[in-house]
């Protein structure tokens, strides 16, 4: 897998600056997870590294490769990143059924139809839904179609894989089981993750480290265990006390 490294990126929507000079590094390897609440710049920070939002100022790299340096004009577009995303709305195509939804990354890439079966099959077998690939979204409960997004993602066997809060459409007990799911697969593949969330749960039991961002801000960065038990100034404080 790859490291993700930020190094002064900011990025500015019209006169709002909503990134401040954000530094930071995934590691080879490790699931980290953008915490923060609602308008703190941790989905603009994963949609930057997508290639989804061009960063404003400063630069992006995965493993040593420059994917966005607006100063260098350096912007490498998201189907050349080799990352999956993930996203909060499952973002299925309602028209293809299982199957398809999860092989079209691998069509785009122009992959014999052999392959393309093999390398489907094997990633739906991963997240429990084989038998399932030929029902269309509409027949498919909420976590199956979001298991069906993360085959998607996965099965380009992406450098990083970016998830912007997958789970906060489950009910209670389903995200508790796909907490889990996501979480063994990550380190069965010893893969690079970026998981954006408000919900402290799935931060701390998840997470290798975790960044804490409030207003543009990486606030603290550290180990789950680090940041409970060591709060670095009040927001922190008063923000993990509010939501546990």
């Amino acid at each position: 897998m790859s490291s993700v490294s930020f190094q002064q990126v900011t990025k500015i929507f019209g006169t709002t600056t909503v990134l401040h000079g954000i530094d930071l590094t995934i590691q080879d390897g490790h699931f980290m997870s953008f915490l923060g609440p609602s308008g703190c710049g941790k989905t603009t920070c994963l949609r930057i590294v997508a290639g989804l939002e061009k960063n404003s100022g400063g630069e992006v790299k995965i493993d040593d490769d420059i994917v966005s340096n607006p100063e260098r004009n350096i912007f490498v577009p998201p189907e050349k990143r080799r990352v999956g995303m993930v996203f909060q709305s499952y973002a299925v195509w309602p028209h293809m059924n299982v199957f398809d939804n999860v092989a079209y990354p691998l069509k785009i890439q122009k992959m014999s139809k052999a392959d393309i079966k093999i390398r489907v099959e094997e990633i739906l077998n991963l997240v429990e839904l084989t038998g399932l690939l030929k029902r269309i979204p509409s027949e498919l409960s909420g976590g199956q179609q979001q298991r069906v997004a993360l085959a998607r993602g996965l099965v380009m066997r992406p450098r990083v894989l970016l998830l912007d809060e997958p789970l906060s459409n489950l009910d209670a007990k389903l995200r508790e089981k796909m907490r889990e799911d996501i979480r063994n697969i990550q380190q069965k593949f010893k893969m690079t993750c970026i998981y954006v969330t408000h919900d402290q749960i799935e931060a701390f039991t998840m997470s290798d480290k975790i960044a804490i961002l409030n207003q543009g801000h990486v606030i603290q960065m550290g180990s789950p265990q680090e940041i409970r038990n060591n709060p670095g100034n009040k927001f922190v404080a008063d923000f993990i006390s509010t939501h546990t």
